[in-house]
């Protein structure tokens, strides 16, 4: 949550805790890339007033 509510708060500590985890950097990355994306796709989505599909609910 933090990288898409403050994502200029993300550093070099959070990395660290990923890694003491069994992440990665490579793994990291790719997550980083995935919840970016994401961000960016719902908020174009909701910029341009995308409805859900009824069996979303």
């Amino acid at each position: 949550m933090l990288l898409t509510h403050k994502p200029a708060a993300v550093g070099e500590e959070d990395v660290t805790r990923l890694r003491g985890e069994g992440w990665s950097d490579a793994a990291i990355h790719d997550a980083i890339q995935v919840v970016s994306y994401f961000n960016y796709i719902n908020r174009i989505a909701e910029a341009v007033g995308v409805e859900d599909e009824p069996d979303w609910t």
